[in-house]
């Protein structure tokens, strides 16, 4: 029996291990089939760099192992599909190489790729766990870390193929693959391979970030050194600038002025009560802001503007004067309660605080306090030429970068650089004018080609100028054709010459020498010569003023707008960058219209009022001669329209061959009584009211309506007919001062003063009523006007005919840098800036 049981025990034992072998063959079958494991590990370049940190010193030490194993991968739902497979460690095929081959390129070549590897793996340059497979593409709605926009992905070339080269990824693919340079591939684990592959073009499209260059600068005083000023916003390229320490004085606005560059605008907070101090922000037009009214302290000095409109952020500027602390902080924390609502808020100054020295207990209660509320302190660099740092910049919910300081050579403080990162306003729309070139010989030209037979018989006044303007706008297509050019225009300063610019450069020269030797000898010539340049820029600006003055001292106008110029703070762009902006305009003025007109009672409207019936009709006009209206355009200010179809100063060189025709059609629309339906489109150009009002604020803003030269011309021949003919019934109020020859402003002010003292002297007392009515020219009722003009005027006929001709079928469109609007009906009011509008307001 035992040979049978040793027999039937050995074929066990040959069976156990048959299927141990075949178990061990399914297993390294399976592992050579498939060359991975299943487990697929997403993540992206952070958490790359995370692992790395984390795992430092776990790897090699002196060659082996520590007892230690790695951290398990960081798995990431939110990574884009970027994937990396494992595989299963195995034993890498050596390559033999010849004797004395060392320093072949080849090597080289693989040590600086193996040394690539391990400056990122951290072990030696291996990497057996890592094998490459094609790259997912990403689709449209992914999004990629921000830092993979500009940098470069490490990937293994393909060494592991057996010599089989793969086809390109897809277009879709966000990587390139780099494939190498090697004829022969063998399978290997050896991270020896590694290349950078640049990633492809992002779309920047879904980029939702835009980028604000913001200086800093404690300015002690921009009463000289207001041109550096300039020249230093214009050379760093800034968007904004908060100054402080101004030494402005209320109502004082002529430096402001001049440190503003073309295309920028200044707001300024001086001290009240004592000398010193003061605040001032410069910006860009394209930046929209607008002044906040926060609250006051007297421990410091404060400016809010909200930068933006869409998705705001709000620059609070301070300066704090040196002394106690104490009372500071106090009042900083009360402010910043105040404004912690504010989801964005930039706070940047001179805090007079030593926050790099760590023995001042008023800097740590400072950082503190701003640490407790979660702001963000970004200066580290000293900004005093003492070595400390004084000037701040906190930040809440912003983003900011590439902080520097410079010594710019302009006060005791250095200009602090950064940009901050926030999301953009909708950028304006390039426009593009269009003009006319006129030259010296285009008004020959057009009197050579003007044939006025084209329209010589045609007795409808809106096809006479409809065959007018086309025939003018034929002629001059081809006398003087339409030029389109970039409304982006330089305001280049007059005053600058020769001498100025050679200064110039010369301190650009110097800057930089005092930057590569770093010597005090070439900064205090440095600092020198910038005080002279503000010097030079001054002089040469006084002179050109001075001769401005000096050649038009006769020209009123030109004397108030120079003066204007200087003394009053410049007029601030209106907020108009798209249609969309200037459609919200256009809104704005017809909801406010209709909002007032809604207001009036139904009663008031439509009960006439007991009347006396007139003396005297008026039932035509009368009909004008060339000489007439030549007088009228001699008269008339040199201004045109965008609707006209010349321009004024041709207008007046052609007028001997046009203005025959002129006169037919201004007799032609008073014989019939029809007003022509091309003049009653009017260009609404949006003004501030008065200087000094907020211009993101629309109800500043008064409609000025622009309308053609020809309609000026008609409406001028019948406002003189219609003043003669009040004139001559005595129908004019008797103390109706404005838009009456004879009784302006002046006058009306004269006699409520005279009166007022000759009833003091009699031992009176006096009462003045004033009566401020909103948006009176454009509440006009057209059928109160209507009746009032044939029961208490007396017009009749065609006259009447023509004046409701006139009212009916208006309508306006706004225009803001040149950026035009929509169209809409009037259906009430008469049109400011026109001729009749002020007569009619007064009827």
């Amino acid at each position: 029996m035992a040979p049978v049981t040793g027999s039937a025990m050995a074929r066990l034992l040959l069976y156990s291990l048959l299927m141990v072998i075949f178990t061990t063959y399914v297993i390294i079958s399976a592992r050579i089939s498939n060359g991975c494991v299943s487990a697929l590990r997403i993540y992206d370049r952070d958490s790359l760099f995370s692992i790395r940190e984390s795992m430092e010193g776990l790897f090699f030490t002196r060659g082996r192992y520590r007892q230690a194993f790695p951290p398990p991968f960081i798995i990431d739902p939110d990574s884009p599909e970027c994937l990396l497979l494992c595989r299963a460690p195995g034993k890498a095929r050596r390559k033999s190489r010849k004797r004395g081959s060392r320093s072949g390129v080849q090597v080289k070549r693989r040590r600086a790729a193996a040394h690539l590897g391990s400056a990122i793996l951290g072990h030696g340059g291996r990497a057996r766990c890592l094998h490459r497979i094609p790259l997912l593409s990403v689709c449209d709605t992914s999004t990629l870390p921000s830092a993979w926009a500009t940098t470069e992905v490490l990937e293994p070339t393909q060494r592991w193929c057996g010599g089989q080269r793969l086809s390109s990824p897809p277009r879709s693919s966000v990587f390139t693959p780099v494939l190498p340079t090697r004829s022969s591939w063998r399978p290997s684990d050896r991270w020896t391979c590694l290349r950078p592959i640049p990633l492809r073009s992002v779309d920047t499209a879904s980029v939702t970030s835009s980028t604000l260059h913001i200086g800093l600068l404690n300015a002690r005083s921009i009463a000289n050194k207001s041109f550096s000023l300039n020249d230093l916003f214009t050379r760093e390229k800034l968007d904004l600038m908060c100054l402080s320490e101004t030494w402005q004085r209320e109502e004082e606005f002529i430096h402001l002025n001049e440190l503003c560059p073309a295309g920028c605008s200044a707001v300024g907070k001086p001290r009240p009560c004592r000398r010193g101090g003061g605040l001032a922000v410069v910006f860009r037009d394209s930046c929209t802001c607008k002044v906040i009214q926060s609250q006051e302290f007297t421990s410091f000095e404060s400016q809010m503007v909200m930068v933006g409109s869409s998705s705001p952020f709000y620059c609070v500027s301070v300066y704090r004067p040196p002394g106690p602390a104490a009372v500071f902080l106090k009042d900083f924390s009360d402010f910043l309660s105040s404004i912690i609502k504010l989801e964005s808020v930039l706070i940047l100054g001179d805090f007079n605080l030593h926050v790099d020295d760590s023995s001042s207990c008023s800097a740590k209660e400072l950082l503190t306090l701003t640490e407790a509320f979660n702001f963000e302190q970004h200066v580290s660099e000293p900004t005093h030429q003492k070595g400390h740092i004084l000037d701040l910049v906190f930040t809440l919910g912003l983003d900011i970068s590439n902080v520097s300081v410079q010594d710019v050579h302009l006060s005791d403080h250095c200009l602090v650089l950064f940009n901050l990162h926030f999301s953009p306003e909708p950028k304006p729309l390039e426009v593009r004018s269009q003009r006319r070139v006129i030259s010296a010989n285009t008004a020959d030209s057009f009197s050579a080609m003007f044939d006025p037979l084209l329209f010589k018989d045609c007795l409808d006044v809106d096809n006479f100028i409809h065959y007018f303007t086309s025939h003018c706008v034929e002629i001059l297509d081809q006398v003087a054709p339409v030029k389109s050019n970039s409304s982006i225009q330089k305001k280049l300063c007059p005053w600058t010459n020769e001498d100025t610019l050679s200064l110039k450069r010369l301190c650009r020269k110097t800057e930089r020498l005092w930057k590569s030797t770093n010597l005090e000898v070439h900064r205090l010539y440095l600092r020198d010569l910038v005080s002279s340049y503000n010097e030079m820029v001054e002089n040469a600006r006084s002179d050109y003023i001075r001769q401005l003055v000096t050649v038009n001292k006769k020209n009123p106008k030109v004397l108030f707008d120079t003066i204007n110029s200087l003394v009053c703070p410049a007029a601030p762009i209106t907020p108009v960058f798209c249609e969309a902006d200037s459609n919200a305009l256009l809104r704005f003025f017809t909801n406010k219209i209709k909002m007032i007109k809604d207001q009036i009672p139904p009663l008031l409207c439509g009960t006439p009022a007991l009347i006396e019936p007139v003396s005297s009709l008026w039932s035509s006009f009368k009909s004008v001669t060339l000489a007439d209206i030549s007088a009228l355009v001699t008269k008339m200010k040199p201004s045109s329209c965008s609707s006209d179809v010349l321009p004024f100063r041709l207008f007046v060189k052609v007028f001997d061959e046009i203005g025959p025709w002129v006169t037919q059609m201004v007799n032609l629309s008073l014989s019939t009584g029809v007003f022509p339906s091309a003049f009653k489109h009017a260009i609404v150009e949006p003004l501030l009211k008065k200087t000094g009002l907020d211009p993101t604020d629309l109800s500043n803003f008064r409609p000025i309506s622009k309308l053609p030269l020809l309609s000026k011309i008609l409406e001028k021949v019948v406002s003189e007919q219609l003043s003669l003919f009040l004139d001559q019934n005595n129908i004019h109020e008797k103390f109706q001062s404005g838009f009456r020859k004879h009784h302006s402003t002046e006058t009306a002010l004269l006699k409520v003063s005279s009166d007022i003292m000759m009833s003091a002297d009699s031992g009176k007392c006096t009462v003045l009523v004033l009566l401020d009515l909103s948006s009176a020219f454009d509440t006009v009722d057209h059928q109160i006007l209507l009746r009032r003009l044939r029961d208490e005027v007396g017009l009749s006929g065609s006259v009447l005919h023509w004046f409701s001709s006139y009212l009916s079928g208006r309508s306006f469109s706004v225009t803001a840098n040149q950026i035009r609007s929509e169209s809409a009906d009037l259906l009430c009011g008469v049109p400011q800036g026109s001729v009749l509008g002020p007569v009619l307001f007064l009827l």
